[in-house]
């Protein structure tokens, strides 16, 4: 069993104290196998803000895993935000994947922020001007890349981690005008067609926690505000089969 704890839309600021959110994090080692961060580690995405986040996620006694949210892009200061992240032990994805191995069962997860665009009937596409198709074609183009990381890991279990919404369910409670804002189908669909036990992301702060890919596949929206802890935690299982090898068809989470 691998017991995946999950937090995203952490927002540290400067004029935080510092450790106010590591404090919340105390039993985390004892309760989970890994963090995956969900993106928006910081409120407007400085280099100031960076190193606060980092100094959260620092030395928690479990790997970290995160991905950047559209916060930590506002001062373009991604790519040093990323670095201080890297500095502190985190391993920071965009579009590529990594492998823990969690008491002998192992674990990949690929992911990246992710982008907009909206779901199946009421989207957009990259049709017309010049800026919608460049829209949409990050998202398309990131999407590929996600489905190309999750075929590429050839793990017990594998998990999707984005900061934008593969689904809509997880976003019921928002606007559905801003639907297009928050996430997209193109991220489901390359979740459905590469195989996922399980789909993480944020963002939506007034959305709801639980939902489905259109392909059946779990996502958990797992923002602060969301889940109204410092995470949560999910237990994800490989079944053996009939032969005693892991079945990761048959995986169970909960």
């Amino acid at each position: 069993m691998i017991r995946v704890a999950a937090a995203g839309d952490l927002h540290v600021g400067p004029e935080a104290a510092a450790g106010t959110y590591r404090a919340r994090l105390a039993a985390l080692a004892d309760q989970a196998d890994v963090l995956l961060v969900a993106g928006d580690l910081t409120r407007h995405g400085t280099v100031e803000e960076g190193l606060a986040a980092a100094g959260e996620l620092r030395d928690l006694g479990l790997p970290v895993v995160a991905v950047l949210g559209n916060h930590d892009y506002h001062s373009d200061a991604e790519d040093e935000i990323g670095g201080v992240l890297r500095e502190a032990g985190v391993t920071v994805l965009e579009g590529d994947a990594t492998v823990l191995d969690c008491a002998g069962t192992s674990l990949g997860v690929a992911g990246g922020k992710g982008f907009g665009g909206g779901f199946e009937g009421r989207c957009a596409s990259d049709f017309g001007e010049p800026e919608m198709k460049a829209f949409i074609r990050h998202t398309r183009d990131f999407s590929g890349r996600l489905h190309a990381s999750l075929m590429d890991l050839d793990t017990d279990v594998r998990i999707a981690l984005t900061h934008y919404s593969p689904c809509a369910d997880t976003l019921e409670g928002e606007p559905p005008e801003i639907y297009p804002f928050l996430g997209s189908y193109l991220l489901g669909e390359a979740i459905d067609s590469a195989g996922a036990d399980l789909a993480i992301h944020g963002h939506a702060h007034k959305g709801t926690e639980k939902g489905l890919t259109s392909g059946g596949v779990r996502v958990r929206n797992v923002a602060l505000p969301v889940i109204q802890h410092a995470y949560a935690v999910y237990r994800l299982e490989a079944q053996e089969s009939a032969d005693g090898r892991r079945d990761r068809e048959r995986v169970s989470a909960w």
